[in-house]
C-alpha cells in the first residue's frame, strides 16, 4: 500500500489519517487486546509488509529493532507498541510497517494491522483530556471517536525525540544572542507574536525563545482560538483608530491541530482584508519538500520546519522588518 497525495486542497480544515491498530496480549492471562491509532497520510510515505531487519552496532532505545534496505535508503525500525509500553501479540503474521518522513527525517514505526484511511474535518478531532495525558505519558495529541470504537492520534514527534534526543527542540542561547544583537526593534519596546500550538511543551518553548529575543508572546491552543484573537485584534484597532501592528507583528502556527489547523488559520488570515498584510510562519514537522507546496498555496510567508527554533525566530524578525519597511 503506497501513500498518494489524495487532498488536492489546502486550507479545507480537513486531514486524512491512516488508521492502524496494535493488539497487546496480556502476559498473564493470554488475552489479546486491541488499541486502535492514527498518523496523519502527510507523514507517510508507504506501508509495507515487514522487512528483514539487520541489528545495530549500538542501540540508542530498546524500542529500536534495527534497520532495513529500502531501495537504497537505511530506514530504522521501531517496535512502537514497546515504545508505548506495550507487549504486542506476535502471533499474527501480516505484521506492517508505516514507513514515515517528518522532522526532515525517514523511520519505519512497525504495528500489528492497517485498516483503512479516513477523511476528517479537524473540528471532529478532540484534544486529549488531562487524564488521557497523563496515562498515555502526552504521547497522544487528538482523539476521534467512532460508534464502535476510539482512535489515538500519537505525538509521532514526541517519539522521535524521545529515540534521539538531538532531535529534541531546544534553544541555542549562543544563536539567540546574535539574533538579539542584530534585530533589535527600533522605535518599538518590543514586537508581538500570537503563536498556536496544540503541544503544551511546544508552545511553550516557542514563547520561551521569543520572549527571550524580545517579543511579546501570546499564545493559544488551536487555529480556532488564534483566528478569535486575530479577530479580537483587527476589532479593537478599528475601534480605536490604530494600525494592527499596536497589537500584533506575526502569526506563528502548527499545521496540526485540533478544531482549526493551520493551514485553514493562514487562509482565512490571508483571504481578510486587513490581517492579510500580516506575515505567516507556519513552524510544522510536515514541512518537506514534499508537503512544502500546502503552505505554499494557501498563502504562508514562510514555512520553518521543527524543530529548527533558532531558525523560527531568525525569520520572524526578518519578515516583520521586511514587512514593515524596517532596518534592522
Amino acid at each position: 500500500m503506497s501513500q498518494t497525495n489524495i487532498l488536492l486542497e489546502s486550507g479545507t480544515n480537513e486531514l486524512e489519517l491512516v488508521e492502524f491498530f496494535i493488539d497487546e496480549k496480556d502476559e498473564a492471562t493470554g488475552q489479546v487486546y486491541r488499541g486502535f491509532y492514527g498518523v496523519n497520510v502527510a507523514k507517510v510515505l508507504e506501508i509495507i509488509r515487514m522487512p528483514s531487519v539487520t541489528q545495530l552496532p549500538e542501540i540508542p532505545h530498546p524500542s529500536v529493532l534495527g534497520a532495513f534496505n529500502l531501495r537504497t535508503r537505511i530506514i530504522p525500525l521501531v517496535d512502537l507498541a514497546q515504545w508505548l509500553g506495550k507487549h504486542m501479540d506476535t502471533s499474527q503474521k501480516d505484521t506492517k510497517v508505516i514507513v514515515s518522513e517528518f522532522n526532515r527525517m525517514t523511520s519505519a514505526f512497525m504495528v500489528s494491522g492497517v485498516t483503512r484511511i479516513h477523511r476528517l474535518s479537524w473540528t471532529q478531532v478532540e484534544p486529549p483530556g488531562s487524564h488521557l495525558n497523563e496515562y498515555s505519558g502526552s504521547s497522544v495529541t487528538g482523539v476521534v471517536r467512532f460508534e464502535d470504537r476510539i482512535l489515538l492520534i500519537l505525538d509521532m514527534e514526541k517519539i522521535l525525540a524521545d529515540l534521539n534526543p538531538g532531535l529534541a527542540m531546544k534553544i541555542e542561547e549562543q544563536a539567540l544572542a546574535e539574533i538579539k544583537e542584530h534585530s533589535h526593534p527600533p522605535k518599538k519596546e518590543h514586537f508581538r507574536a500570537l503563536i498556536s500550538d496544540d503541544s503544551t511543551s511546544i508552545r511553550k518553548m516557542i514563547g520561551t525563545m521569543l520572549e527571550k529575543a524580545g517579543f511579546e508572546v501570546t499564545q493559544t491552543v488551536n487555529g480556532q482560538e488564534a483566528w478569535d484573537a486575530l479577530v479580537q485584534m483587527k476589532n479593537t484597532a478599528a475601534g480605536e483608530n490604530k494600525p494592527l501592528t499596536d497589537y500584533v507583528d506575526i502569526l506563528v502556527s502548527d499545521i496540526e491541530m485540533p478544531v482549526m489547523d493551520g493551514h485553514n488559520l493562514t487562509k482565512r488570515v490571508k483571504d481578510d482584508p486587513v490581517l492579510k498584510e500580516l506575515p505567516v510562519i507556519l513552524f510544522s514537522s510536515l514541512i518537506t519538500d514534499r508537503l512544502r507546496h500546502k503552505g505554499e498555496s494557501v498563502g504562508a510567508d514562510d514555512q520553518v520546519s521543527k524543530p529548527n527554533i533558532t531558525e523560527l525566530t531568525k525569520r520572524a524578525y526578518e519578515l516583520i522588518a521586511e514587512r514593515q519597511g524596517i532596518t534592522l
